[in-house]
């Protein structure tokens, strides 16, 4: 299958639009459009507006503002319409149990919310974290419906320095935090300073929500051993750029990294 320009992707999803008849009867690709697009507000109004400013701007009357304000819109516009084929595209091609999976009410209540957070998104990065994580959304167990809302939720809440952290530890297992530090930043602050603070910040936050965790041992049935406690003769706290203490991602976090940074469809079982 030849792969289409991202004009002519536009252009698909407009055209699937424009079958959905007045009874509302959708096909399978309408109902997801129709869902990804309902949970952005502004699109209705864009649409309409697009319209009205068309005629009148063959009338002449169109001003600066309106023609800047129509372009951003319009260029908002391609970005969503885009994106909707992105997943689609990926989807349809599938088998058919992504496909039934596609038109189930559980899916489409996660494209609305998904889309709903991709129209809040600061960055290109989040976005893609949540055209990702819908499309492999689409091909996993019901069951995890929950726990790719609380990915959604993460990724809308988490700061681009989160994920920068995430990534160290995902490609390099057993990393320290001044390790970390040292890959994203090379020159160490002191202890008392706001890198420092703003440093530990980002690894509490990911500890507490179980996305990272410093790295345990296990015996042959997965309990984790304790570690043997060692007074430290040291007179100063431990640093927040440790180099001692090895962290890695708990089995949630792999989850997040593989439904968010991965381009992977797996197969419903």
């Amino acid at each position: 299958m030849n792969k289409l320009t991202k004009t002519e992707a536009i252009e698909k999803v407009k055209n699937e639009l424009s079958k959905i008849d007045g009874k509302g009867k959708k096909t399978r690709t309408g109902r997801f459009v129709v869902s990804a697009l309902s949970s952005i507000p502004w699109v209705g109004g864009v649409i309409a507006a697009s319209s009205a400013l068309h005629a009148e701007k063959e009338q002449g009357k169109i001003n600066d503002l309106q023609r800047i304000w129509l372009e951003e819109h319009n260029r908002k516009i391609e970005e969503l319409y885009y994106t909707i084929y992105q997943i689609h595209e990926t989807l349809d091609n599938a088998g058919e149990e992504v496909k039934e999976r596609m038109e189930s009410e559980e899916y489409l209540a996660l494209v609305r919310k998904g889309f709903k957070e991709w129209d809040n998104a600061e960055t290109f990065e989040k976005k893609e974290y949540l055209r990702k994580l819908l499309t492999n959304a689409s091909a996993i167990n019901l069951s995890t419906d929950d726990l790719i809302q609380l990915f959604i939720e993460w990724i809308s809440r988490y700061h681009e320095t989160h994920f920068m952290v995430i990534r160290e530890i995902y490609k390099n297992r057993g990393i320290t935090r001044g390790q970390i530090w040292d890959n994203l930043n090379g020159t160490l602050p002191a202890e008392n300073s706001l890198e420092a603070d703003l440093f530990k910040r980002l690894i509490r936050d990911l500890s507490l929500d179980g996305i990272i965790r410093q790295e345990r041992i296990t015996d042959y049935a997965g309990n984790f051993i304790k570690k043997s406690t060692r007074r430290s003769k040291s007179s100063t706290l431990k640093s927040a750029f440790d180099n001692l203490e090895p962290y890695e991602l708990t089995e949630l976090g792999q989850s997040f990294v593989h439904y968010t940074m991965e381009e992977v469809v797996t197969k419903i079982e």
